[in-house]
């Protein structure tokens, strides 16, 4: 029998706010009852709404894919560096540069591919079986054959296999954090919510790929595959674009431009030459091909990622792994880290922080699962044995307690609730473990926990083989339970206004509240029963959990503040909680917390004009995140967002930095990010942005380092052409300046240390050029001095007589003189180096000058090299005067920056 009566569009089913209708609706709607969907039902509606699996994506192929790596405009220039290397037959070079567009291709390659299992991720994540009830007989399927309207039934462990409304729980917890970011397992019930209410607090429902951690359900599923939340996300995310670096984007169009100008500036040399000075096509031909040769920055590809790869290195051994390397550098750019609280800000690990007892509050210290930490009171530390009601409430959550503090190679986990966690540490630190509990105070029997009594109870005998029982809850419940408070002074009746004070005092910092009290007495009969805990109890304690930041999050928050970075937190968490976590923290402090409800009640302008005045977020779902993320960068900024679970994958894909935790994140997220914590530590991030701003100014430092190379060959050549004088130099000497300087002399500021005071300006603008109109020109100043020495030193020797083979060799190491020189220049940009740290700070760059010293050598004295370029011997005052061209060059620059440093330019040079 087809079942016609469930509605006819998938649409609407997936419409439907399934947690806001009563169980008697939900069985209306898709007609099953407690035997279950028949065969024939199922069939039809296996049809109609397909597998309970998530699509695949539509996907490139391999070698489109392979074939679209080479779309950028730096392997152009390698491309058509290679192709001119190639027609002067410098097949050396030629395969060098094709081998670097390769491994470029390659990388690109392996990386876009592993981005996109990050979709595979997710669909991991759906439970490979499902246990049902079909025409009233219980079995175990294959989850994607489950359809809307199947009876499913829960069991600790089970992973669950679909969007389920829950119409029967015992003691059911659902672990829910990889998709809501709720940090401990959710309590589930059967109760209605409001339509509007966000996934994390649908308590009704239980939602596909989330973990079943204790207790048993049963419910009716409501929506399979791509409708699911998982299938949401996963939706989100083939839909989410990853943006490029702003360096890329940068050097796309530096790229561009530079290709631009080289070709028009050549094309305009071979018409010159032709038509004016009327050369022969073919040596003017040659002549173009030499200043093409002279212009390219063959060597910036190579250094970028060289550069990069060292900071990949480094921040390897802070344990910052980098999945996508131009990630490196969009680091040293980040104008706000939007990070995920529970494991990255705070340590994911329960800790009991504040005991209110009827005469004292009392403050512990120490964080965590270690079991160290004092008791004070207003700052002096105490002995709890001399505090009766404290002494009782820490015995009292030690005994009331399912958990199990363990310890492993120096390192301490919990085994169950982390709360009840929370309440072992607190007394073990007073000595009180639950060893010795089991073996002192035996427990007799045990009410446990349940939604609709809100609380634990247990009953036990002391070692006089006295009875007491033990109860912990909530504390508008236990309050309902007590008759007496115990103080310093013995029992007294309690005093509710001043419990109800301590509770709304406590809570508004944040913090999660259990009530803790005792009765010495045995039950009515030989079992503990709801009847024995009406009333009769002593109040002993509030204890205030919360899960407390990390120590060194609070330092590298601070550190980013003074970075000028904004750190926002955007968590799943109650606002009450991500505020006291928040101010602990400095973030968002006098500021408002804004909730995933009032974000999905605005619109994307009202969004953007108000994020960047938040800077906490709570209750956000994944849609929330990554409108948040849009938002930010809408408004210009450059995005870090850190997540773990599989909701965060989408924002963490459309980030500039998309950074996930490796200890507990999940696949979908790693896959999906650009970096991943090997320890889910905040700080490391702040490192992580600290290198990231070193290897973006070393490859400026580069870039200013290599362009007046480029720009002096690229004068010579055109002042000979203008002046009709013999040429300077020759293609291939012109390749070989470009060779020796960049695989010796450039390659070493990419191990420059950073600079001083790194961290204590504010980041770059996304928008700023990668050059300035200071580094325009001292580009033209180096390389008009540059062309000064070569073409300077040539004319001089050419005029006094010798060969023309002698006066190119001379200017040939005049200008990689000049380059040694200015090698040293570089390390700094405006400050001076005239000192022993600028001089020897970097081994690298006096070994660089070494190795360059030696190939020049080797090229001026070499047989061989002088038949392959037509070099010659130099004598020891010709050698002279090429390192004076260098040195001029040195002395010129160090009086630049001196003028800059001592004059009002200092402010305006620096800033650009």
């Amino acid at each position: 029998m087809t079942d016609h009566r469930v509605t006819d569009h998938t649409e609407t089913l997936q419409q439907t706010a399934w947690h806001a209708l009563t169980l008697p609706e939900v069985r209306q709607i898709l007609h099953t009852d407690s035997a279950g969907l028949k065969t024939d039902e199922v069939n039809d509606r296996f049809a109609r709404f397909g597998p309970n699996s998530l699509i695949p994506p539509k996907r490139r192929g391999p070698l489109l894919r392979l074939l679209l790596q080479f779309h950028n405009v730096l392997l152009y220039i390698m491309i058509a560096a290679a192709a001119i290397t190639a027609v002067l037959g410098h097949w050396v070079d030629t395969g060098v540069l094709l081998a670097a567009v390769i491994i470029n291709v390659i990388i690109g390659f392996i990386q876009e591919g592993k981005a996109e299992t990050a979709l595979d991720s997710i669909r991991a994540m759906l439970s490979p079986h499902a246990t049902v009830i079909r025409d009233g007989t219980r079995y175990e399927i294959d989850a994607a054959g489950l359809v809307p309207g199947d009876l499913v039934l829960l069991a600790s462990g089970d992973r669950v296999p679909a969007d389920i409304r829950l119409i029967s729980v015992k003691e059911l917890q659902v672990e829910e954090a990889a998709l809501t970011g709720e940090s401990l397992p959710v309590r589930k019930r059967i109760e209605t919510a409001l339509p509007d209410t966000l996934p994390g607090d649908r308590y009704g429902m239980a939602f596909s790929g989330t973990l079943v951690v204790y207790g048993q359900a049963s419910g009716i599923v409501v929506a399979t595959g791509s409708a699911t939340e998982l299938g949401k996300i996963n939706r989100l995310l083939e839909d989410t674009q990853h943006l490029s670096t702003p360096l890329l984007r940068q050097i796309d169009h530096f790229g561009f431009k530079l290709a631009v100008f080289i070709l028009a500036a050549s094309a305009a040399t071979f018409l010159l030459g032709t038509l004016w000075r009327n050369h022969a096509p073919a040596e003017m031909f040659m002549m173009a091909v030499a200043l093409i040769a002279s212009a390219i920055p063959e060597g910036l590809p190579a250094i970028m990622t060289v550069t990069l790869a060292l900071g990949v290195q480094r921040m390897a051994r802070r344990n910052a792994i980098i999945r996508r390397l131009p990630a490196v550098e969009a680091l040293g750019s980040v104008t706000v880290i939007c990070s995920d609280k529970t494991g990255t800000l705070t340590r994911n690990e329960m800790t009991v922080q504040r005991i209110v007892c009827a005469d004292h509050t009392i403050d512990v210290s120490g964080v965590g699962y270690v079991p160290t930490g004092e008791y004070s009171i207003d700052g002096h530390t105490i002995d709890p044995a001399h505090y009766p009601a404290l002494t009782l409430a820490i015995r009292s959550g030690v005994l009331c307690n399912d958990a199990l503090l363990r310890e492993k190679d120096g390192l301490w986990s919990v085994e169950g609730d982390p709360t009840e966690g929370a309440l072992l540490i607190l007394g073990a630190k007073n000595g009180f473990s639950n060893h010795h509990a089991n073996t002192a105070w035996p427990r007799r029997d045990v009410i446990p926990f349940e939604s609709q009594h809100s609380f634990m109870a247990t009953y036990h005998h002391d070692n006089e083989n006295e009875p007491w029982i033990f109860v912990k809850g909530a504390p508008e419940r236990i309050l309902d339970m007590c008759t007496t408070q115990l103080q310093q002074n013995g029992k007294q009746p309690i005093d509710i206004d001043y419990w109800q004070r301590m509770v709304s005092a406590t809570a508004a910092k944040g913090l999660r509240l259990l009530a803790l009290a005792c009765k010495r007495s045995a039950p009515q009969e030989d079992s503990l029963k709801i009847n024995d805990m009406k009333t009769g109890f002593t109040l002993l304690a509030l204890v205030g959990i919360i899960d407390p930041p990390r120590e060194e999050a609070v330092q590298a928050v601070a550190e980013c503040h003074r970075a000028g970075i904004r750190v926002k937190m955007i968590t799943g968490d109650h606002a009450e909680t991500a505020r006291a976590v928040g101010a602990q923290l400095a973030i968002g402090a006098g500021r408002p917390v804004l909730t995933g409800m009032e974000i999905a009640a605005m619109d994307d302008d009202t969004l953007r004009d108000i994020v960047m005045d938040v800077d906490i977020f709570a209750r956000t779902s994944p849609e929330h995140k990554l409108r948040l993320v849009k938002a930010l960068q809408a408004g210009g900024q450059v995005v870090a967002m850190t997540g773990d679970g599989v909701n965060d994958a989408p924002a963490l894909k459309r980030a500039d930095v998309g950074v996930a935790m490796g200890m507990k994140g999940t696949e979908a997220a790693k896959e999906a990010s650009d970096m991943v914590l090997a320890d889910d530590n905040f700080a490391t991030i702040a490192y992580a942005v600290r290198e990231g701003r070193v290897v973006y100014d070393n490859l400026k430092k580069f870039i200013l380092f290599m362009l007046p190379t480029n720009g002096g060959e690229a004068l010579v050549i055109i002042a000979a052409i203008l002046f009709e004088f013999t040429l300077p130099l020759t293609p291939a000497q012109v390749l070989w300046i470009n060779m020796v300087t960049v695989s010796t002399l450039g390659l070493a500021l990419a191990f420059e240390p950073a600079e001083r005071n790194i961290m204590n300006h504010r980041p770059r603008s996304p928008k700023e050029a990668l050059l300035s109109g200071f580094f325009v020109w001292r580009v033209l100043m180096v390389s008009v001095l540059m062309m000064i020495g070569g073409l300077g030193l040539f004319l001089w020797e050419q005029h006094i007589g010798v060969s023309t083979e002698t006066a190119r060799t001379m200017a040939v190491n005049a200008i990689v003189m000049s380059e040694m020189f200015y090698l040293i220049n570089s390390r700094h940009t405006f400050a001076s180096v005239l000192h022993l740290e600028g001089l020897t700070g970097n081994r690298y760059v006096l070994l660089a000058i070494v190795a360059c010293l030696l190939l020049q050598i080797t090229y001026t004295h070499l047989p061989t090299m002088q038949s392959i370029f037509n070099s010659t011997d130099l004598t020891m005052l010709q050698w002279c005067k090429s390192i004076a061209a260098g040195l001029m060059v040195f002395c010129v620059i160090e009086i630049e920056k001196s003028v800059i440093r001592h004059t009002r330019l200092a402010s305006v040079v620096t800033s650009a």
